[in-house]
C-alpha cells in the first residue's frame, strides 16, 4: 500500500470517528433536551395542580377588604385563624370528625379484611354476586338510602351518636377495601398457607405473621382512601348528626351560609380540613401507588 492509499485510509478513519462522535453528541443532546422537556412539563403540571392549594393558603392571611379588591394586595394577618380556631367550635368539630373517621376505618379494617379473605379463598354459592353487591354500595348515591337509615337511627337511638356515624360510614369505606385486599389475597398462593401449616403453625399464626405483611401495601392504600372518603362525607353527617356531634364538613357551612361570606375564614376552615389527608398521604406515599396497582381488580 503506497503513501496515498495510507493517507486516504487514515482520512476515512478520522472522518468515520468524527461522524461517530457527532452522532453520540446528537444523542446526548437529545437525551438532555428530552429530560429538560420532561422536567419542565412535570414542573408546569405541579404548578398548575398545586396553585389552588397555594392560593387557598394565601387567602387565609388576607382580610375581607383585600379579598374584594380587584388589585392583588397582600398584607398578612392572623385574624382569620383567630376567628375560626379560637372564636368558634371548629376545633371541636375537627376532633369529632377525626374520631368518627378513624373509628370508621378501624371498623372497616377489622371487618373488611376477613371478608376479603373469605371472598378470595372460599368458594360458595353466588360468591361473585355478593362481591359485586358489596362494591355497588360505593357507587350508590348516599341520598338514596339516607331516609330509611334516618328512620332506623331514630328508632334505634343511633341518631347523633359516634357509633351511628361510624356504622353508617361503612357504606362508603368498606367496599373499596374489600375489593383491593381481596386482589392481594388472590395473588398469594394457597401453597404458602399450606406449607406454613405443615410446619406446625396455626391458621392464626399464618394469617397474622405471613399473610398480613404481604397485603400491607394494599391494606395501607385502601385504608387511606377509606379515611379520605369518611373524612369528606357530607350527606350522612348532615342528616344523621345534630348539635352533639358535628363534622367539619357541616361546621364549614356556617362560613358560607351567612349574609356576608368571609372568604378568609372559609380558606382557613378548608386549609385545616385538608391537613390530615395531606399528612397521611406524605407518610404512606410509598405504599399508595403500589397498593392500588399491584392488588387491583382483575378482568
Amino acid at each position: 500500500m503506497d503513501v496515498k492509499q495510507k493517507t486516504t485510509a487514515l482520512s476515512n478513519g478520522a472522518q468515520r470517528q468524527a461522524e461517530i462522535r457527532a452522532a453520540a453528541d446528537r444523542k446526548n443532546l437529545l437525551r438532555i433536551l428530552e429530560a429538560f422537556g420532561r422536567n419542565l412539563g412535570l414542573s408546569l403540571y405541579a404548578l398548575f395542580a398545586l396553585f389552588p392549594l397555594v392560593w387557598m393558603v394565601i387567602c387565609t392571611f388576607k382580610s375581607d377588604a383585600e379579598m374584594y379588591n380587584t388589585v392583588f394586595r397582600f398584607h398578612p394577618t392572623l385574624k382569620n385563624y383567630e376567628a375560626v380556631l379560637l372564636g368558634t367550635d371548629y376545633l371541636k368539630a375537627f376532633f369529632q370528625n377525626l374520631i368518627v373517621s378513624g373509628g370508621a376505618v378501624l371498623l372497616t379494617v377489622v371487618a373488611g379484611v376477613p371478608a376479603a379473605y373469605a371472598l378470595a379463598r372460599y368458594d360458595f354459592k353466588k360468591k361473585e354476586d355478593i362481591a359485586f353487591q358489596i362494591l355497588s354500595f360505593k357507587f350508590a348515591p348516599e341520598i338514596m338510602v339516607i331516609l330509611p337509615v334516618f328512620l332506623i337511627f331514630q328508632k334505634m337511638g343511633l341518631y347523633d351518636t359516634y357509633f351511628g356515624l361510624i356504622w353508617v360510614y361503612q357504606l362508603i369505606t368498606m367496599p373499596l377495601l374489600i375489593w383491593v385486599v381481596r386482589g392481594y389475597f388472590e395473588d398469594i398462593s394457597v401453597e404458602v398457607e399450606q406449607a406454613a401449616q405443615l410446619d406446625g403453625y396455626s391458621w392464626f399464626d399464618v394469617f397474622f405473621k405471613n399473610l398480613l405483611p404481604l397485603i400491607k401495601p394494599g391494606l395501607v392504600a385502601s385504608g387511606l382512601l377509606a379515611f379520605i372518603f369518611a373524612w369528606n362525607s357530607f350527606t350522612f353527617p348532615l342528616v344523621l348528626s345534630g348539635f352533639k356531634i358535628q363534622t367539619i364538613t357541616i361546621t364549614s357551612l356556617r362560613y358560607i351560609a351567612s349574609d356576608t361570606v368571609h372568604y378568609g375564614q372559609v380558606a382557613v376552615a378548608a386549609t385545616v380540613a385538608v391537613l390530615p389527608e395531606i399528612i397521611a398521604c406524605l407518610f404512606i406515599q410509598k405504599h399508595l401507588v403500589r397498593g392500588l396497582s399491584f392488588g387491583a381488580v382483575k378482568g
